[in-house]
Protein backbone atom coordinates (compact mmCIF):
# COMPACT_ATOMS: atom_id res chain seq x y z
CA UNK A 1 0.00 0.00 0.00
CA UNK A 2 1.46 3.59 -1.08
CA UNK A 3 0.65 6.50 1.04
CA UNK A 4 1.94 9.74 1.20
CA UNK A 5 2.65 12.57 3.66
CA UNK A 6 3.91 16.57 3.08
CA UNK A 7 6.67 17.72 4.85
CA UNK A 8 9.33 20.30 4.06
CA UNK A 9 13.39 20.91 3.54
CA UNK A 10 15.54 23.39 4.67
CA UNK A 11 17.02 25.63 2.13
CA UNK A 12 18.71 28.40 2.92
CA UNK A 13 16.48 30.40 5.62
CA UNK A 14 12.89 29.54 3.53
CA UNK A 15 11.84 26.01 2.98
CA UNK A 16 10.70 23.63 0.33
CA UNK A 17 7.59 21.61 0.26
CA UNK A 18 8.64 17.65 0.26
CA UNK A 19 6.44 14.85 -0.18
CA UNK A 20 7.05 11.80 1.81
CA UNK A 21 5.73 8.74 -0.17
CA UNK A 22 5.65 5.16 1.53
CA UNK A 23 5.32 2.18 -0.02
CA UNK A 24 4.88 -0.77 1.40
CA UNK A 25 4.86 -4.38 -1.04
CA UNK A 26 5.51 -8.11 -0.35
CA UNK A 27 8.98 -9.26 -0.23
CA UNK A 28 12.26 -9.55 1.83
CA UNK A 29 11.60 -7.43 4.53
CA UNK A 30 13.82 -4.12 3.91
CA UNK A 31 13.29 -0.47 4.25
CA UNK A 32 14.80 2.20 1.74
CA UNK A 33 14.97 5.80 1.44
CA UNK A 34 15.79 7.39 -1.51
CA UNK A 35 15.21 11.15 -3.22
CA UNK A 36 19.04 12.44 -1.94
CA UNK A 37 18.69 11.58 1.83
CA UNK A 38 22.25 13.27 3.60
CA UNK A 39 23.23 10.76 6.41
CA UNK A 40 20.62 11.97 9.09
CA UNK A 41 17.81 11.21 6.62
CA UNK A 42 19.14 7.64 5.79
CA UNK A 43 20.11 7.09 9.44
CA UNK A 44 15.85 7.84 9.97
CA UNK A 45 14.84 4.57 9.61
CA UNK A 46 17.19 3.29 12.79
CA UNK A 47 14.98 5.48 14.78
CA UNK A 48 11.91 5.48 13.27
CA UNK A 49 11.39 1.68 13.36
CA UNK A 50 12.65 1.78 17.36
CA UNK A 51 10.13 4.76 17.93
CA UNK A 52 7.21 2.51 16.10
CA UNK A 53 7.71 -0.47 18.08
CA UNK A 54 8.88 0.98 21.68
CA UNK A 55 5.45 2.66 21.21
CA UNK A 56 3.73 -0.61 20.57
CA UNK A 57 2.85 -0.14 16.95
CA UNK A 58 3.36 -3.36 14.84
CA UNK A 59 4.85 -3.27 11.41
CA UNK A 60 4.50 -6.25 9.67
CA UNK A 61 7.74 -7.48 7.81
CA UNK A 62 7.48 -5.66 4.46
CA UNK A 63 9.45 -4.65 1.85
CA UNK A 64 9.26 -0.52 2.79
CA UNK A 65 9.87 2.00 -0.07
CA UNK A 66 10.39 5.89 1.26
CA UNK A 67 10.27 7.97 -1.58
CA UNK A 68 11.21 12.40 -1.01
CA UNK A 69 9.83 13.91 -3.96
CA UNK A 70 11.40 16.19 -5.26
CA UNK A 71 14.02 13.14 -5.88
CA UNK A 72 16.69 15.79 -6.95
CA UNK A 73 16.75 18.17 -4.32
CA UNK A 74 18.72 17.13 -1.32
CA UNK A 75 17.50 16.24 1.77
CA UNK A 76 19.55 17.07 5.31
CA UNK A 77 18.45 16.78 8.65
CA UNK A 78 15.92 14.97 11.26
CA UNK A 79 12.52 16.84 10.58
CA UNK A 80 11.77 13.81 7.97
CA UNK A 81 11.10 11.35 10.92
CA UNK A 82 7.66 12.18 12.27
CA UNK A 83 6.31 12.14 8.31
CA UNK A 84 8.20 9.17 7.71
CA UNK A 85 6.41 7.22 11.05
CA UNK A 86 3.15 8.68 10.05
CA UNK A 87 2.98 7.08 6.69
CA UNK A 88 4.29 3.86 8.10
CA UNK A 89 1.05 3.77 10.00
CA UNK A 90 -0.79 4.77 7.06
CA UNK A 91 0.14 2.44 5.57
CA UNK A 92 -0.58 -0.51 7.55
CA UNK A 93 -4.21 0.91 8.43
CA UNK A 94 -3.83 2.20 11.61
CA UNK A 95 -4.24 6.23 10.62
CA UNK A 96 -6.61 6.90 7.71
CA UNK A 97 -4.75 8.06 4.96
CA UNK A 98 -7.40 11.32 4.42
CA UNK A 99 -6.57 12.44 7.80
CA UNK A 100 -3.17 13.32 6.61
CA UNK A 101 -4.14 15.92 4.34
CA UNK A 102 -3.62 19.43 4.59
CA UNK A 103 -1.23 18.93 7.11
CA UNK A 104 2.54 19.06 7.05
CA UNK A 105 4.49 17.13 9.65
CA UNK A 106 7.75 17.58 10.78
CA UNK A 107 9.55 16.55 14.17
CA UNK A 108 12.62 14.41 14.78
CA UNK A 109 11.84 11.20 16.69
CA UNK A 110 13.80 9.91 19.86
CA UNK A 111 13.91 5.97 20.27
CA UNK A 112 11.47 6.23 22.90
CA UNK A 113 9.14 8.30 20.31
CA UNK A 114 9.51 11.51 22.09
CA UNK A 115 8.66 14.17 19.68
CA UNK A 116 11.81 16.32 19.88
CA UNK A 117 12.25 20.16 18.39
CA UNK A 118 14.37 20.58 14.96
CA UNK A 119 15.52 23.99 13.66
CA UNK A 120 13.66 26.29 11.18
CA UNK A 121 10.34 26.07 12.92
CA UNK A 122 9.36 28.99 11.77
CA UNK A 123 10.43 28.90 7.90
CA UNK A 124 8.55 25.78 7.64
CA UNK A 125 5.33 27.41 8.97
CA UNK A 126 6.01 30.21 6.43
CA UNK A 127 6.37 27.78 3.66
CA UNK A 128 2.77 25.73 5.07
CA UNK A 129 1.67 29.58 5.07
CA UNK A 130 2.39 30.15 1.11
CA UNK A 131 0.77 26.67 0.18
CA UNK A 132 -2.50 25.92 -0.74
CA UNK A 133 -2.38 22.63 0.33
CA UNK A 134 -1.27 23.24 3.97
CA UNK A 135 -3.88 24.47 6.48
CA UNK A 136 -2.01 22.74 9.45
CA UNK A 137 1.39 22.46 10.55
CA UNK A 138 2.19 19.07 13.57
CA UNK A 139 5.27 19.91 14.91
CA UNK A 140 7.17 19.34 18.38
CA UNK A 141 5.75 21.28 21.38
CA UNK A 142 9.00 22.90 22.09
CA UNK A 143 8.65 24.23 18.28
CA UNK A 144 5.03 25.44 18.64
CA UNK A 145 5.71 28.91 19.87
CA UNK A 146 7.62 29.77 16.85
CA UNK A 147 5.71 28.75 14.62
CA UNK A 148 2.46 29.93 15.70
CA UNK A 149 3.65 33.38 14.92
CA UNK A 150 2.37 32.21 11.52
CA UNK A 151 -1.33 33.14 12.46
CA UNK A 152 -3.11 32.04 9.50
CA UNK A 153 -1.48 28.35 9.84
CA UNK A 154 -3.05 26.05 12.54
CA UNK A 155 -0.21 24.49 15.06
CA UNK A 156 -0.69 21.59 16.64
CA UNK A 157 2.02 20.53 18.93
CA UNK A 158 2.78 16.71 19.76
CA UNK A 159 4.53 15.33 22.79
CA UNK A 160 5.37 11.97 21.31
CA UNK A 161 4.20 9.76 18.66
CA UNK A 162 1.22 8.11 20.46
CA UNK A 163 -0.10 11.82 21.04
CA UNK A 164 -0.26 12.12 16.71
CA UNK A 165 -1.50 9.04 16.52
CA UNK A 166 -4.06 9.85 18.96
CA UNK A 167 -5.48 12.98 17.21
CA UNK A 168 -5.61 11.56 13.73
CA UNK A 169 -7.66 8.60 14.96
CA UNK A 170 -9.97 11.20 17.07
CA UNK A 171 -9.25 9.53 20.00
CA UNK A 172 -7.50 12.62 22.05
CA UNK A 173 -7.82 15.49 19.60
CA UNK A 174 -4.79 18.13 20.11
CA UNK A 175 -5.63 22.13 20.98
CA UNK A 176 -4.09 23.88 18.64
CA UNK A 177 -1.48 26.32 19.67
CA UNK A 178 -2.58 30.27 20.42
CA UNK A 179 -1.21 32.60 17.99
CA UNK A 180 2.03 33.78 19.39
CA UNK A 181 1.73 37.89 19.95
CA UNK A 182 4.98 39.74 18.16
CA UNK A 183 5.85 42.69 19.86
CA UNK A 184 8.78 44.69 19.35
CA UNK A 185 11.00 44.82 22.58
CA UNK A 186 12.94 48.04 23.27
CA UNK A 187 16.00 48.84 23.21
CA UNK A 188 18.52 47.67 26.27
CA UNK A 189 17.79 49.82 29.00
CA UNK A 190 21.08 48.96 30.90
CA UNK A 191 23.17 50.98 28.47
CA UNK A 192 22.39 54.91 27.30
CA UNK A 193 23.92 56.93 24.52
CA UNK A 194 24.18 59.83 27.54
CA UNK A 195 26.69 57.52 29.00
CA UNK A 196 29.57 58.62 26.55
CA UNK A 197 31.18 62.01 27.57
CA UNK A 198 32.22 64.41 24.87
CA UNK A 199 32.58 63.07 21.17
CA UNK A 200 29.43 64.69 20.24
CA UNK A 201 30.71 64.79 16.13
CA UNK A 202 30.75 60.90 16.82
CA UNK A 203 27.68 60.71 18.39
CA UNK A 204 26.28 63.06 15.64
CA UNK A 205 27.63 60.95 12.62
CA UNK A 206 26.24 57.38 14.39
CA UNK A 207 22.58 59.42 14.39
CA UNK A 208 23.03 59.89 11.02
CA UNK A 209 23.74 56.11 10.40
CA UNK A 210 21.45 55.21 12.20
CA UNK A 211 18.95 57.28 10.63
CA UNK A 212 19.57 56.43 6.82
CA UNK A 213 20.73 52.97 7.84
CA UNK A 214 24.29 53.69 6.69
CA UNK A 215 27.69 52.11 7.14
CA UNK A 216 30.30 54.11 9.19
CA UNK A 217 33.82 53.20 10.45
CA UNK A 218 35.54 55.20 13.28
CA UNK A 219 39.42 55.97 13.59
CA UNK A 220 40.68 57.13 17.47
CA UNK A 221 43.42 55.76 19.58
CA UNK A 222 42.73 53.44 21.97
CA UNK A 223 40.18 54.25 24.51
CA UNK A 224 38.27 56.85 22.71
CA UNK A 225 35.11 55.07 23.10
CA UNK A 226 34.50 53.94 19.56
CA UNK A 227 33.36 50.68 21.35
CA UNK A 228 31.22 52.20 23.42
CA UNK A 229 29.72 54.05 20.73
CA UNK A 230 28.98 51.35 18.82
CA UNK A 231 27.02 49.32 21.37
CA UNK A 232 24.68 51.93 22.35
CA UNK A 233 24.16 52.69 18.53
CA UNK A 234 21.37 49.75 18.77
CA UNK A 235 19.97 52.07 21.79
CA UNK A 236 18.71 54.61 19.11
CA UNK A 237 17.63 52.73 16.01
CA UNK A 238 13.87 52.41 16.06
CA UNK A 239 12.01 49.11 16.54
CA UNK A 240 11.53 46.13 14.29
CA UNK A 241 8.50 45.60 12.08
CA UNK A 242 6.24 42.64 12.38
CA UNK A 243 7.90 41.93 8.77
CA UNK A 244 11.62 42.58 9.50
CA UNK A 245 11.22 40.52 12.60
CA UNK A 246 10.22 37.50 10.68
CA UNK A 247 13.16 38.49 8.41
CA UNK A 248 15.44 38.19 10.91
CA UNK A 249 14.06 35.08 13.13
CA UNK A 250 14.18 32.73 10.21
CA UNK A 251 17.81 33.05 9.73
CA UNK A 252 18.40 32.66 13.70
CA UNK A 253 15.81 29.65 13.37
CA UNK A 254 17.82 27.70 10.70
CA UNK A 255 21.19 27.92 13.01
CA UNK A 256 18.40 26.66 16.35
CA UNK A 257 18.99 30.12 18.16
CA UNK A 258 15.68 30.52 18.53
CA UNK A 259 13.55 28.70 21.67
CA UNK A 260 10.21 28.07 23.09
CA UNK A 261 10.88 31.50 25.44
CA UNK A 262 12.11 33.14 22.85
CA UNK A 263 10.45 32.44 19.38
CA UNK A 264 11.47 35.55 17.81
CA UNK A 265 13.84 37.51 17.26
CA UNK A 266 12.24 40.87 18.88
CA UNK A 267 14.69 43.66 18.65
CA UNK A 268 17.90 44.46 16.28
CA UNK A 269 20.25 42.32 16.45
CA UNK A 270 24.39 43.56 17.17
CA UNK A 271 26.93 41.01 16.23
CA UNK A 272 30.42 41.37 16.80
CA UNK A 273 32.67 38.62 15.31
CA UNK A 274 36.00 38.07 16.76
CA UNK A 275 38.70 38.88 14.18
CA UNK A 276 39.88 35.13 13.86
CA UNK A 277 36.52 34.59 11.87
CA UNK A 278 36.44 32.99 9.07
CA UNK A 279 35.20 33.69 5.60
CA UNK A 280 32.08 31.26 6.07
CA UNK A 281 31.62 32.08 9.41
CA UNK A 282 30.95 35.47 8.55
CA UNK A 283 29.02 35.13 5.21
CA UNK A 284 27.87 31.85 5.14
CA UNK A 285 29.04 28.38 4.13
CA UNK A 286 29.11 24.55 4.84
CA UNK A 287 27.05 22.49 2.88
CA UNK A 288 24.66 22.49 2.55
CA UNK A 289 24.87 26.44 3.43
CA UNK A 290 24.04 28.15 6.45
CA UNK A 291 23.70 31.53 7.38
CA UNK A 292 27.03 33.60 8.59
CA UNK A 293 27.14 37.04 10.67
CA UNK A 294 25.85 39.12 8.08
CA UNK A 295 22.22 37.02 8.10
CA UNK A 296 22.41 37.16 11.53
CA UNK A 297 23.15 40.66 11.56
CA UNK A 298 20.41 41.21 9.16
CA UNK A 299 18.34 44.24 9.82
CA UNK A 300 20.27 45.40 12.91
CA UNK A 301 23.95 46.24 13.20
CA UNK A 302 27.63 44.14 12.39
CA UNK A 303 30.31 45.79 14.36
CA UNK A 304 33.79 44.70 13.24
CA UNK A 305 36.25 46.21 16.11
CA UNK A 306 39.91 46.08 15.04
CA UNK A 307 39.11 46.22 11.30
CA UNK A 308 42.62 46.09 10.18
CA UNK A 309 43.20 42.97 12.53
CA UNK A 310 40.36 41.03 10.25
CA UNK A 311 41.94 38.54 7.44
CA UNK A 312 41.80 40.83 4.38
CA UNK A 313 39.87 38.31 1.99
CA UNK A 314 37.69 37.74 4.86
CA UNK A 315 36.72 41.51 4.50
CA UNK A 316 36.50 41.41 0.88
CA UNK A 317 33.44 38.76 0.96
CA UNK A 318 31.62 41.81 2.34
CA UNK A 319 31.51 43.60 -0.62
CA UNK A 320 28.46 41.60 -2.38
CA UNK A 321 26.41 41.76 0.95
CA UNK A 322 26.91 45.84 1.15
CA UNK A 323 25.69 46.11 -2.15
CA UNK A 324 23.42 43.96 -2.68
CA UNK A 325 21.60 43.02 0.89
CA UNK A 326 22.03 39.40 0.62
CA UNK A 327 24.30 36.75 -0.15
CA UNK A 328 24.56 33.99 -1.91
CA UNK A 329 26.28 31.00 -1.12
CA UNK A 330 27.05 28.19 -4.55
CA UNK A 331 28.05 24.85 -3.41
CA UNK A 332 28.38 21.71 -5.35
CA UNK A 333 24.83 20.75 -3.74
CA UNK A 334 23.17 23.74 -4.85
CA UNK A 335 22.87 27.42 -4.14
CA UNK A 336 21.51 29.31 -1.14
CA UNK A 337 20.48 33.26 -0.99
CA UNK A 338 20.25 34.41 2.56
CA UNK A 339 19.49 38.09 3.83
CA UNK A 340 22.53 40.27 4.73
CA UNK A 341 20.93 43.39 5.27
CA UNK A 342 22.73 45.63 7.96
CA UNK A 343 24.52 48.63 9.49
CA UNK A 344 28.30 47.80 9.36
CA UNK A 345 29.59 49.60 11.94
CA UNK A 346 33.56 49.59 12.09
CA UNK A 347 36.15 50.74 14.45
CA UNK A 348 40.18 50.83 13.92
CA UNK A 349 43.27 52.71 15.44
CA UNK A 350 45.14 55.27 13.05
CA UNK A 351 48.04 53.07 13.09
CA UNK A 352 49.95 49.93 14.65
CA UNK A 353 50.74 51.66 18.03
CA UNK A 354 47.25 53.35 17.90
CA UNK A 355 48.77 56.88 18.65
CA UNK A 356 49.42 58.19 15.22
CA UNK A 357 48.14 62.06 15.24
CA UNK A 358 47.51 62.25 18.77
CA UNK A 359 48.46 65.50 20.05
CA UNK A 360 49.35 64.52 23.96
CA UNK A 361 51.07 61.22 22.61
CA UNK A 362 54.26 60.22 20.11
CA UNK A 363 53.74 57.56 17.68
CA UNK A 364 56.15 54.82 17.69
CA UNK A 365 55.17 54.02 14.25
CA UNK A 366 57.23 54.84 10.27
CA UNK A 367 55.35 56.50 7.93
CA UNK A 368 55.78 52.71 6.16
CA UNK A 369 54.48 51.08 8.96
CA UNK A 370 51.34 53.36 9.15
CA UNK A 371 50.72 53.17 5.16
CA UNK A 372 50.84 49.17 5.50
CA UNK A 373 48.95 48.96 8.34
CA UNK A 374 45.97 51.07 6.43
CA UNK A 375 46.44 49.06 3.65
CA UNK A 376 44.84 46.08 5.12
CA UNK A 377 41.80 47.71 4.14
CA UNK A 378 40.86 47.72 0.36
CA UNK A 379 39.58 51.03 -1.49
CA UNK A 380 37.03 49.33 -2.83
CA UNK A 381 35.62 48.22 0.80
CA UNK A 382 36.23 51.84 2.00
CA UNK A 383 33.90 53.44 -1.01
CA UNK A 384 31.04 51.00 0.67
CA UNK A 385 31.39 52.23 3.87
CA UNK A 386 29.45 56.25 3.74
CA UNK A 387 30.92 57.71 6.96
CA UNK A 388 34.21 57.85 8.32
CA UNK A 389 34.60 59.59 11.70
CA UNK A 390 37.54 60.86 13.42
CA UNK A 391 36.89 59.62 17.30
CA UNK A 392 39.83 61.77 19.13
CA UNK A 393 40.99 60.92 22.82
CA UNK A 394 38.56 62.49 25.23
CA UNK A 395 39.08 65.86 27.07
CA UNK A 396 39.46 65.73 30.82
CA UNK A 397 37.04 68.30 30.94
CA UNK A 398 34.43 65.89 29.26
CA UNK A 399 35.66 62.79 31.80
CA UNK A 400 35.29 64.41 35.08
CA UNK A 401 32.43 67.17 33.88
CA UNK A 402 28.75 66.55 34.86
CA UNK A 403 27.19 68.56 32.20
CA UNK A 404 24.23 66.45 31.08
CA UNK A 405 24.45 64.76 27.63
CA UNK A 406 21.62 63.69 24.96
CA UNK A 407 20.27 60.40 26.10
CA UNK A 408 19.43 57.57 24.00
CA UNK A 409 15.32 58.30 23.95
CA UNK A 410 16.05 62.14 22.52
CA UNK A 411 18.22 61.25 19.68
CA UNK A 412 16.07 58.09 18.73
CA UNK A 413 12.73 60.23 18.16
CA UNK A 414 14.90 62.45 15.96
CA UNK A 415 15.67 58.98 14.34
CA UNK A 416 12.30 57.58 14.05
CA UNK A 417 11.17 60.96 12.76
CA UNK A 418 13.73 60.83 9.70
CA UNK A 419 12.67 56.93 9.45
CA UNK A 420 9.20 57.86 8.81
CA UNK A 421 9.80 60.49 6.36
CA UNK A 422 11.53 57.78 4.08
CA UNK A 423 8.73 55.59 4.53
CA UNK A 424 6.55 57.40 2.90
CA UNK A 425 8.84 58.61 0.23
CA UNK A 426 9.90 55.03 -0.76
CA UNK A 427 6.06 53.69 0.08
CA UNK A 428 5.78 50.20 -2.28
CA UNK A 429 8.89 50.21 -3.64
CA UNK A 430 11.02 47.91 -1.69
CA UNK A 431 13.36 50.49 0.14
CA UNK A 432 13.23 51.39 3.56
CA UNK A 433 16.27 53.28 4.17
CA UNK A 434 18.08 55.77 2.38
CA UNK A 435 21.19 53.54 2.58
CA UNK A 436 19.40 50.93 0.26
CA UNK A 437 18.80 53.51 -2.43
CA UNK A 438 19.09 52.69 -5.84
CA UNK A 439 21.03 55.16 -8.81
CA UNK A 440 17.72 55.65 -10.13
CA UNK A 441 16.34 56.39 -6.82
CA UNK A 442 19.17 59.07 -6.27
CA UNK A 443 19.26 60.94 -9.13
CA UNK A 444 15.10 61.03 -8.58
CA UNK A 445 15.57 62.06 -4.53
CA UNK A 446 18.69 63.96 -3.87
CA UNK A 447 18.56 66.66 -6.53
CA UNK A 448 21.45 69.67 -5.77
CA UNK A 449 21.20 73.27 -6.14
CA UNK A 450 23.81 75.01 -7.99
CA UNK A 451 25.86 75.99 -4.80
CA UNK A 452 25.89 72.40 -3.81
CA UNK A 453 26.58 70.64 -7.05
CA UNK A 454 29.76 72.94 -7.36
CA UNK A 455 31.14 71.78 -3.60
CA UNK A 456 30.68 68.26 -4.37
CA UNK A 457 32.47 68.54 -7.69
CA UNK A 458 35.58 70.35 -5.98
CA UNK A 459 34.96 67.61 -3.46
CA UNK A 460 35.58 64.98 -5.99
CA UNK A 461 38.08 66.73 -7.88
CA UNK A 462 40.21 67.11 -4.87
CA UNK A 463 39.92 64.21 -2.62
CA UNK A 464 39.89 61.90 -5.64
CA UNK A 465 36.56 60.03 -5.12
CA UNK A 466 35.07 57.38 -6.90
CA UNK A 467 31.64 57.84 -8.59
CA UNK A 468 30.38 55.22 -5.94
CA UNK A 469 31.74 57.12 -2.95
CA UNK A 470 29.72 60.42 -5.52
CA UNK A 471 26.56 58.22 -4.75
CA UNK A 472 27.19 57.50 -1.00
CA UNK A 473 27.62 61.16 -0.34
CA UNK A 474 24.30 61.86 -2.14
CA UNK A 475 22.28 59.37 0.16
CA UNK A 476 24.27 60.73 3.51
CA UNK A 477 22.95 64.14 2.56
CA UNK A 478 19.49 63.52 1.68
CA UNK A 479 19.24 61.42 5.44
CA UNK A 480 20.78 64.74 7.06
CA UNK A 481 18.07 66.90 5.55
CA UNK A 482 15.60 64.39 6.45
CA UNK A 483 16.95 64.61 10.42
CA UNK A 484 16.76 68.91 9.03
CA UNK A 485 12.97 68.23 7.81
CA UNK A 486 13.88 69.72 4.89
CA UNK A 487 12.72 68.78 1.34
CA UNK A 488 15.38 69.58 -0.67
CA UNK A 489 19.06 69.04 -0.32
CA UNK A 490 21.29 72.20 0.18
CA UNK A 491 25.05 72.81 0.55
CA UNK A 492 25.31 72.71 4.07
CA UNK A 493 23.95 68.98 4.56
CA UNK A 494 26.55 68.21 1.25
CA UNK A 495 29.15 69.81 2.68
CA UNK A 496 28.30 67.71 6.57
CA UNK A 497 28.43 65.02 4.31
CA UNK A 498 31.50 65.51 2.65
CA UNK A 499 32.96 66.05 6.12
CA UNK A 500 32.41 62.15 6.68
CA UNK A 501 34.23 60.93 4.48
CA UNK A 502 38.04 61.00 6.90
CA UNK A 503 39.80 58.54 5.15
CA UNK A 504 39.36 60.14 1.31
CA UNK A 505 40.88 63.34 3.17
CA UNK A 506 43.53 61.97 5.78
CA UNK A 507 47.51 61.61 3.68
CA UNK A 508 49.81 59.75 5.70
Amino acid sequence: MQTSVTCAALSGVSADIVRVEVDLAMGLPAFTIVGLPEGAVRESKVRVLAALSNCGYVVPPRKITVNLAPADLKKSGSAFDLAIALGLLSGVGLVEPGKLDNMMIIGELGLDGRCRPVPGALPYALRADKSDKCSQVMLASQNAAEASVVSRVEVLPVRDLPCAVMHLTGESPIEPHPPTVAVPSDAREDIDMSEVRGQEHAKRALEVAAAGAHNAIMIGPPGSGKTMLARRLTTILPPLTFDEMLEVSAAHSVLGLTSATKPLVTSRPFRSPHHTVSDAGLVGGSNPPRPGEVSLAHNGILFLDELTEFKRHVLEVLREPLEEGSITISRAAGQATFPASFNLIASMNPCPCGYYGTPDRDCTCSIGAVERYRSRISGPLLDRIDLHVEVPAVAVRDLTGRAPAESSKIIRARVNEAREIQEKRFEKSGVRTNGQMSLKQIHRYCELDGNARGLIERAIERLGLSARAYARILKVARTIADLDHSTSVSVQHVAEAIGYRNLDRSKV
